[in-house]
């Protein structure tokens, strides 16, 4: 487990919380694929296309696409950490 999971899964519960910036700031502070996916995501939920893509090019082979919805997404992210 990485020293920075409790802060990503604390990232993930802040916005299913309804607080967007925080959970951002955490994103913002690491740089590895799973904080850049949450960031992405985050981005997405925001409606910023293209800053999101920007943030799933530094994941592990995420894209995009890959999901519909960001929520669901989330989620899923919740579950791997």
């Amino acid at each position: 487990m990485n020293k920075n999971t409790e802060h990503l899964k604390q990232a993930v519960q802040f916005y299913l919380d309804g607080d967007w910036d925080a959970s951002h700031k955490i994103t913002q502070d690491y740089s590895d694929a799973m904080a850049n996916w949450i960031h992405a995501v985050l981005h997405k939920i925001e409606g910023d296309e293209w800053n999101s893509k920007y943030w799933y090019k530094r994941t592990d082979c995420r894209q995009y696409e890959d999901y519909v919805d960001a929520e669901t997404e989330l989620l899923e992210i919740q579950k791997l950490l």
